[in-house]
């Protein structure tokens, strides 16, 4: 492995019932971390990531704390391993929820801040889903600019906007659901080599998710936030900031922004960086990565 890893984290949509093994206990800090989490959120986080239901697990007021948790409980395993590579990291980053994990391994925020400020973000966006529902579709084999143009063609009265930039190849459209209806069939006209309707309960990353930036911000308003010690890739221009009161503007303006992961990996490697870990439940950044750069040396805590 790379002298210098990259650590990154994954965001909503990697959750899966069972993904808290046997591990959580063989590893007393790991079992801490979701104790901690328990008292903070008033509920059994730890049960509902072992055991379900999936329905609950998959809510985005749950889903959200769960994989921060989880994802930060992998960390103490993997922190705890011979030849510990957290020690050499120097850059980390995170997708869209997954950027809150990076800044508490990077020390900017406190873990039972980040708890708090994810689970105000986490109700926040489903109530914004079940108030104005959306949708969230993936488009394969379509570049940006011509994807931008389709969905100004076929916006109409609703609102459609890119949400996630992955990586080549593999955007994400957000929107009314009607809207993304239109989207698929004109994607697939022009192109594109397969739409892919995402299982969300709304559209993130669009103005639909307004309502949850007032919310979000004055949480954000509250929390300490301290320079990172080192750098966290903003999802929001794909740059690492150090100022809290940035750091607190952007992500806020993440709920509403499009998630330039593609643009932040990209950044990432300019670093010189030539490994990755991956740490947290699945393994879509290590796919992710593989199309960005083949060659990066990619991870994950228990594979």
């Amino acid at each position: 492995m790379d002298s210098q890893p990259a650590i990154v984290f994954p965001g909503q949509g990697a959750q899966t019932v069972g993904m808290a093994g046997d591990w959580v206990e063989a590893h007393p800090e790991a079992a801490a971390l979701f104790l901690r989490a328990a008292d903070i959120l008033g509920y059994d986080l730890l049960g509902l990531c072992r055991e379900g239901p999936a329905e609950k697990l998959n809510a985005t007021s749950v889903s959200q704390p769960a994989i921060l948790v989880t994802s930060l409980a992998a960390l103490e395993v993997l922190r705890g391993r011979d030849g510990n590579p957290l020690a050499a990291t120097g850059i980390t980053a995170g997708l869209s929820l997954g950027e809150y994990t990076a800044l508490v391994f990077a020390g900017a925020v406190d873990f039972d801040d980040a708890v708090r400020l994810v689970d105000v973000r986490g109700r926040a966006m489903q109530e914004c889903a079940e108030q104005r529902p959306g949708a969230m579709v993936a488009v394969l084999g379509m570049d940006r600019e011509p994807l931008a143009s389709l969905c100004d063609e076929h916006r109409g009265d609703d609102v459609l906007e890119i949400a996630n930039v992955l990586c080549p190849g593999n955007i994400v459209v957000s929107g009314s659901a009607a809207a993304c209806r239109r989207l698929e069939g004109a994607a697939l006209a022009a192109g594109a080599m397969k739409c892919v309707p995402l299982e969300v309960a709304g559209a993130f990353h669009t103005s639909l998710m307004q309502p949850a930036v007032e919310r979000l911000g004055a949480a954000l308003a509250q929390t300490t936030i301290r320079p990172p010690r080192i750098p966290v890739i903003s999802n929001v221009d794909a740059r690492p900031h150090t100022d809290p009161d940035e750091i607190r503007g952007l992500l806020a303006r993440q709920v509403v922004g499009v998630v330039e992961w593609n643009a932040s990996m990209t950044h990432l490697l300019s670093t010189g960086v030539r490994a990755m870990w991956e740490v947290g439940p699945g393994r879509v950044l290590r796919g992710l990565m593989k199309r960005i750069d083949r060659s990066v040396a990619c991870s994950g805590v228990f594979d």
